[in-house]
């Protein structure tokens, strides 16, 4: 469920014959382990087949995602990765950053992405965040960019 009490339903088969690329920042890898099963999970149920590139954190996702557009091989992509409050400011600029880039990517070439960066004040927290039994959000990330994708067939 999202912070609305409400998941966006996304009907299981909507992705059958899409091909996505799952993106995970590995710098907590606990975190990158259960947000990346949410998304495998939920692009399965859907019928989308994906790959997965490993890039050591937040800021490196965006990155990854601007290289992986020069292949034209995949239909949408999914963004993971988590950034937790440390004692300096740097938690700030790599959150902003990192999204910040994340969502220019899309808006700019209209991909079918789905934005997981998770940005808490600690471990805790995000292992609530990243559980697939709890709020899922790698799973939330996957299911956005599934819609985006019907979106854009639709809209193509």
């Amino acid at each position: 469920m999202d912070s609305y009490g409400v998941r966006f339903p996304v009907p299981e088969g909507a992705g059958r014959g899409l091909h996505f690329l799952i993106v995970e920042g590995r710098a907590y890898p606990d975190i990158a382990d259960e947000m990346k099963r949410g998304a495998i999970a939920a692009l399965e149920t859907a019928g989308a087949s994906h790959e997965i590139i490993a890039v050591p954190g937040a800021m490196e996702v965006p990155v990854a995602i601007a290289m992986a557009l020069e292949t034209d091989n995949y239909d949408g992509f999914v963004a993971l990765g988590c950034v937790i409050r440390g004692q300096t400011n740097h938690y700030v600029g790599v959150a902003s950053q990192s999204i910040r880039a994340l969502a220019e990517l899309a808006v700019v070439d209209a991909l079918p992405l789905g934005i997981g960066i998770l940005t808490v004040d600690n471990e805790a927290q995000a292992l609530i965040r990243a559980n697939v039994n709890g709020q899922d959000r790698g799973g939330d990330a996957a299911r956005a960019a599934l819609v985006l994708a019907g979106i854009k067939a639709k809209l193509t």
